[in-house]
């Protein structure tokens, strides 16, 4: 039941969730509180790891997830459920875009869809700000940092291993 249950609920998230990995964190908030698989703590380390480890970010929650929730299998049977949808859309759009690429109908139907990807985005950045900011020094160092990769223009390696520094440092 739970495998049945994690496929159709990251099917759905995988169907949904256009725009890319960041997307999916607002569907999988609504599974904290929907489901006791994990908490919205644990939610914020799935996206820790997720960040951190290569490939797809969605991809990599989904299996975060689901091996949380129901071990090894969990974790593929999600991470099925999540990309699914996406290949079985990518196949039919190339078939159908090929031929009706110059229709203004689908060329406004895609410029429809950025608004909507934007505000999935901007939801999940809201979510992760406030489970992140925890108190003034958090606060400071995602003001912080947010300036310095607006203003320097570093490689993201770079602040991810400064942040880890200083968090050592700090004992944070």
């Amino acid at each position: 039941m739970i495998y049945g249950l994690l496929f159709w609920e990251f099917f759905k998230i995988g169907l949904f969730a256009i725009g890319g990995g960041m997307v999916t964190i607002p569907f999988l908030f609504d599974l904290t509180k929907k489901y006791s698989w994990f908490t919205a703590e644990e939610l914020t380390n799935m996206i820790a790891v997720s960040q951190s480890t290569p490939g797809p970010v969605g991809v990599n929650m989904a299996t975060y997830a689901g091996f949380q929730t129901a071990g090894i299998w969990g974790g593929i049977i999600a991470t099925f459920g999540v990309v699914l949808p996406s290949v079985i859309i990518v196949i039919w759009v190339s078939k159908l875009l090929s031929h009706y690429k110059n229709n203004p109908w689908v060329m406004e139907i895609m410029a429809s869809i950025r608004p909507a990807v934007v505000a999935l985005i901007l939801l999940a950045g809201f979510e992760l700000l406030k489970l992140s900011v925890t108190d003034w020094i958090s606060a400071v160092f995602g003001v912080a940092f947010f300036l310095m990769v607006y203003f320097f223009k570093k490689s993201p390696i770079f602040y991810i291993i400064l942040s880890a520094v200083l968090g050592i440092i700090l004992k944070l």
